[in-house]
């Protein structure tokens, strides 16, 4: 199975398997790390899915949309890297795909 490695908040690492087809806050969501809130469930309206994504694996995602922008900008922690994590379909592609967990705003 693939798989991600989430670092949380406090900078412990771990690395669990993804189910493809799922977005990568499900699968963060479902692993148990209760720091990614998600509180919209996805729908791309709350950005308490906010990750920063490690390394090269940015230029394997879809490009960044209008509305995740617009809710990026609202975030005081944003960075080049930013994303959230309701728009990342997981893939086999992504397959050692590293996101660290935003501060919370």
């Amino acid at each position: 199975m693939p798989q991600l490695t989430v670092i949380n908040r406090a900078g412990e690492e771990a690395t669990i398997d993804g189910e493809v087809g799922l977005s990568v806050m499900e699968i963060i969501r479902d692993a148990g790390f209760d720091e990614l809130l998600a509180m919209c469930g996805g729908c791309l309206s709350c950005a308490t899915c906010h990750v920063y994504v490690d390394g090269d694996s940015a230029a394997a995602l879809p490009d960044v949309g209008e509305d995740e922008d617009d809710l990026l900008a609202s975030s005081d922690h944003r960075q080049r890297n930013s994303r959230l994590s309701c728009q990342i379909p997981f893939t086999e592609d992504l397959t050692g795909l590293r996101v660290t967990i935003a501060p919370e705003e």
